[in-house]
């Protein structure tokens, strides 16, 4: 996992560079995703030997980090919908298919821990959902190039945005059942201790 932390940490400032740059609601999306990645990688790591509680509180909190990117991509959604503003469609699609690659390689190392418990599952659905919006990212690149619109790209950063609201929605209901409803953890096994005399 501090594998994927640092790719996602170095992610995140080469899309927002570039995403601010190059004018595009879908790329800085996908660069706060990543952000929001690195934050939730950190956390994770951080809960690994915690109680389920305390895993799903964790969880919870990232889920409102996820819901947070989400209401910012919207807003900036609806802004670029009201202004002349027109995304560089190369930047959009260099950049998103380094991050495309990025996460794939974040995804194969989390895979066969997605059932582990909450926090790992919910580490492991940001990196689904980074593949997702990768992709999207340079579909919307495709089609601002050869339409020579700005609505491709808003277009791509909504559904992007309601990815993350409807992840973030899943993760914290399931966080607060955990939380509301903590399993039973096990007992401890007690070893007898033979004392020399």
């Amino acid at each position: 996992m501090k594998i994927a932390l640092a790719i996602n940490l170095s992610m995140f400032f080469v899309e927002g560079v570039a995403g601010w740059f190059a004018n595009s609601t879908s790329l800085m999306a996908d660069a706060l995703d990543m952000m929001g990645d690195a934050t939730v990688y950190g956390m994770s790591l951080y809960v690994l030997s915690k109680t389920s509680r305390q895993q799903a509180q964790a969880s919870l909190l990232k889920a409102l980090f996820m819901m947070g990117f989400g209401l910012f991509v919207l807003s900036d959604a609806i802004y670029k919908t009201a202004v002349d503003s027109m995304p560089d469609a190369a930047t959009m699609g260099i950049v998103g298919t380094l991050a495309l690659v990025s996460n794939l390689i974040c995804f194969i190392l989390l895979y066969t821990h997605r059932q582990d418990d909450i926090n790992m599952r919910s580490t492991w659905l940001c990196s689904r959902n980074d593949l997702i919006a990768n992709v999207s990212v340079i579909i919307a690149a495709g089609l601002s190039y050869y339409l020579a619109s700005k609505w491709p790209d808003i277009l791509i950063g909504l559904v992007i945005a309601l990815l993350f609201l409807r992840s973030a929605m899943q993760i914290a209901t399931e966080a607060r059942e955990i939380i509301k409803h903590p399993p039973k953890q096990a007992s401890p096994v007690l070893v007898p201790i033979k004392i020399r005399k």
